[in-house]
Order: structure tokens, then C-alpha cells, then sequence
């Protein structure tokens, strides 16, 4: 059965850093770096002298040091992707959101209403453009990888229509680095067998990359080197986890501090949690280190909770247990996510019936912050230090 290209990914260009250029117009055609101590963002200007995404501060103001450098406005990107999603929502009802700048859509059913898919993701650029002033790139193909992989090479502020006859012809010629999933690691094990392309690794069969990458790995790798991806563009899912991260640039990080952006960023999970009344079981620590390499190290509780307290514990746990890695290996982003997460907002009651005052100390902590703002309270251990901006989400 013959399935079209109708569906787009369409992400916004250097996001933040547009924005910035949007409402200023002195930044324009200039290199602007979001955020001073750690790089939040970044416009194409500065990213073309080697500036990127949560490098140092220090280090990017070196590769680029004419950068106009701007404190992040996370308000003024909420209200910008918001105007951008009812642009989506107002081109096609069935949307499904990755992130506050990037979204995929299925315009499959649109072309007796508003034309073909090209012609759709024509308008849609321009729309964005001219309603909420901000460029967007759009990738068009029949899978949702290969549109994603469409609109990554097209940026930037570009439009690229993958036709199903030359799907793999284009696939093919793309560096691994290209497939979800291929990151720093997994590529220098490819690369250490000589495969560097898309199609190098659709030749080998699936039980050699299962050898040398895993199994779920090696099946993943397999079916998306020949475009094999059978996701539909869903709307109305739920987040599967609920997580906040802070970049900490090049340390070294004494440990107090390091325990100190824990606590901050539980409290900022837990609150969501609680706001959306879904407890979470997994709890989930993400490390990356000065060398880029990341790891992730993850504890499942006994039951689902939201209660900060458990969850700093849990957190702290797997803290102590990278503290020889990031000893040796520097530390220069932390993050904490809870997965396994409960739709119905039950929180199971356990033996023995004793007062507990966390859960109202939870509670109390959360309507004053939601009344006079979330810095109205803090722990001790962050008095004094700078706190991470908090990254405006999509609704749950």
C-alpha cells in the first residue's frame, strides 16, 4: 500500500536565542549567546564559530568573543511557543508535541481542504514567520524519523520534502550520527568497524549490529536504516516522565554544591508531580561529564510517590554512587527526571498508620510558592548561589 510524505516536524530555529533577535532588532545578524555561565542557547551566528549548547561561558566567549550576551527570558519563550503551537493546531488537529519548539504533524487527511503536504508546510513557515516573527524549519516524510532526520538537515530556517522513491537514497548518504539513537558512544563503535553512513549500517544484518551494538540497539539501529518506523503522530499522550536539569559549566563543583542543585531540582519535579497529580515510581539521575559523555543511573521505589523527601533520598543515592566517576572525570550538567509515572493520581497508603508531616509540609510549601512566586522559598544550602532558570514546558 502506498503511504505519502504527510508528515511534518517542524522545530524552531536556535529557539531562545531567536526570540532574542525577534524583540531586539540590534541583535540581528549578530551572535547571541543565551545565558552567561553556561550557554542555554545560541543564534546560527555564534554557532558557526564553534559555540554550542551548555558549553561554558568562558569557552564560548573565546571562540566568539564579539557574542551579545543576554539573560534568558523564560516567559517571553513560553508566550512565543505558545503562539506557535495554535498555529500548528489551527493547520492540523492532529498534533503531537515533543518539546516547547518542536512539534510533529499529520496532514495525511488535508489535501481535498488545503493541498498537498508541500504546500502545506509552505504556508504553515510562513505563518509562523509572519503571525509570532520567528523562523522554523519543516521537514515533510512519511515516517516520523525521517522527517525529524528532514528537518535537521534543513536547517537552518529551511523546508525539505523527502518523497517516498528516493526515501532511502537520501537516508543512506547521511552520517550515522544522524540515527535517533547514535550518540558520541555508539558512534565511535561504528566508526571503529569503518561504518560512517546510514547505509553502511542497512547493509549489515540486523544480527551483526545486535553483536556489536546489543540487542535492543542493534534492532533499533537496523529498522531505521531502512526508514522501518510505524509511529503514528498521537495527540493528547501524556509525558511519560516529569524532569528538570542544570547545566554547571566547568567545575570543579565542591560536593556541598553539587547536593545543593540536587535539593533544587527535586524540588521543582516534585512540584510538577504534585501539580499534575500523577506520583512517579523510577527515579532517574543524568550525569554529563567535562568530556561530553553522559550517563544516566536510575532507582525504582517500592511504590509511587511525590513526596520530595523520598525522592531526594533516591536522588542522593545514585549521587553517591557516580561520586568516583565525576571525581575523575568532571561534572558539568545534572539532571533529575521520575518515570513510571501514575495517570490516576493515586498514591497508595501503607502500614503502619502513623502521621507523616511531609506530605502537608509539601503541600504547604507548594500553595506558597504558587501564590507569591516560586523563589519566595528556598533551602538554605541555595542561599547565595545563583539558581538555574526553570525551562518552560509543554502542558502535560
Amino acid at each position: 500500500m502506498f503511504v505519502p510524505a504527510s508528515i511534518l516536524h517542524a522545530d524552531l530555529d536556535a529557539f531562545y536565542a531567536s526570540v532574542e533577535q525577534r524583540d531586539d532588532p540590534r541583535l540581528r545578524g549578530r551572535p547571541v549567546i543565551v545565558g552567561g555561565g553556561v550557554v542555554l542557547a545560541c543564534s546560527y551566528e555564534a554557532k558557526r564559530r564553534g559555540v554550542r549548547t551548555a558549553m561554558g561561558g568562558r569557552q564560548a566567549r573565546a571562540l566568539c568573543p564579539d557574542a551579545v550576551v543576554v539573560p534568558p527570558r523564560m516567559r517571553a519563550y513560553s508566550e512565543a511557543s505558545k503562539a506557535v503551537f495554535a498555529v500548528f493546531r489551527d493547520t492540523t488537529p492532529v498534533v503531537e508535541g515533543l518539546s516547547i519548539d518542536e512539534a510533529f504533524l499529520d496532514v495525511g487527511g488535508l489535501l481535498r481542504l488545503a493541498g498537498t503536504p508541500l504546500e502545506i508546510a509552505t504556508r504553515l513557515r510562513a505563518r509562523v514567520l509572519a503571525d509570532v516573527g520567528l523562523p522554523i524549519t519543516v521537514g515533510v516524510a512519511r515516517t516520523k524519523f525521517l522527517a525529524k532526520v528532514a528537518s535537521g538537515v534543513a536547517k537552518p530556517d529551511g523546508l525539505l520534502l523527502v518523497e517516498p522513491a528516493g526515501e532511502l537514497d537520501f537516508l543512506h548518504a547521511l552520517p550515522v550520527e544522524r540515527l535517533w539513537g547514535v550518540g558520541s558512544v555508539t558512534a565511535a563503535k561504528l566508526h571503529a568497524h569503518r561504518i560512517t553512513t546510514v547505509g553502511q549500517v542497512a547493509r549489515l544484518g540486523e544480527a551483526t549490529l545486535v553483536s556489536l551494538l546489543g540487542e535492543w540497539a542493534g534492532r533499533h539501529l537496523h529498522a531505521l536504516a531502512h526508514n522501518r518506523d510505524p509511529r503514528p503522530v498521537v495527540t493528547g499522550r501524556r509525558r511519560r516522565s516529569v524532569g528538570a536539569q542544570r547545566a554547571l559549566g566547568r567545575g570543579p563543583h565542591p560536593p556541598a554544591f553539587v547536593e545543593a542543585v540536587l535539593a533544587e531540582l527535586v524540588d521543582r519535579v516534585t512540584r510538577r508531580l504534585r501539580a499534575g497529580g500523577r506520583p512517579g515510581r523510577t527515579v532517574t539521575l543524568r550525569l554529563r561529564f567535562a568530556d561530553f559523555t553522559r550517563v544516566t543511573r536510575s532507582q525504582t521505589l517500592p511504590r509511587a510517590t511525590w513526596q520530595t523527601r523520598t525522592i531526594l533520598d533516591a536522588a542522593r543515592r545514585l549521587h553517591a554512587q557516580a561520586a568516583s566517576t565525576i571525581a575523575q572525570r568532571g561534572l558539568t550538567l545534572v539532571g533529575i527526571a521520575v518515570a513510571n509515572l501514575d495517570d490516576e493520581g493515586a498514591v497508595q497508603l501503607e502500614l503502619p498508620f502513623e502521621v507523616h508531616d511531609q506530605a502537608g509540609l509539601d503541600g504547604a510549601m507548594d500553595a506558597v510558592r504558587e501564590r507569591f512566586g516560586s523563589a519566595a522559598l528556598t533551602r538554605a544550602s541555595l542561599l547565595g548561589r545563583g539558581q538555574g532558570p526553570t525551562v518552560p514546558l509543554l502542558p502535560d
